[in-house]
């Protein structure tokens, strides 16, 4: 069985927020997008869909990190493990884009935060993403 085009792509959007995570670099650079994609050896039909949504999370990065921070009242933004971290504002910033059913994304972004992050990251992630879905953000 092969894997989803649209999976795949997202896998490697994840994989670039992680190395921007740990590289601190908190904005989108087309050139150290394309020094990721040729190391990565992205396939070209994914890149597109890639360089979307991770350009989009990182120029969006403020108003994401907000809608996460909502949506967590009990754990800081800065104390969530990186990969969690990253997999909340890759699929924050694809739910805000409205173009793929809210259940794709959801289960698509448990899937990654079980595959690269910790026995309770696809619980967390789930949780999180869930209220920023349906609006249901407590704001105290």
């Amino acid at each position: 069985m092969s894997i989803h085009p649209n999976t795949s792509a997202r896998e490697f959007a994840l994989q670039f927020l992680y190395q921007c995570e740990l590289e601190k670099l908190y904005y989108y650079s087309e050139s150290h997008f394309t020094d990721f994609a040729q190391h990565q050896q992205v396939p070209s039909e994914q890149i597109t869909m890639c360089r979307a949504i991770a350009r989009g999370a990182l120029e969006d990065l403020h108003r994401i990190d907000a809608q996460i921070q909502e949506a967590s009242a009990s754990w800081k933004l800065s104390r969530m493990p990186v990969v969690d971290r990253s997999v909340l504002r890759l699929a924050t910033f694809e739910l805000g884009l409205g173009a793929e059913p809210v259940r794709v994304i959801l289960n698509e972004a448990v899937e990654l935060a079980k595959k690269y992050g910790s026995e309770d990251s696809g619980r967390f992630v789930n949780g999180l993403l869930d209220k920023i879905a349906r609006g249901k953000i407590d704001p105290t």
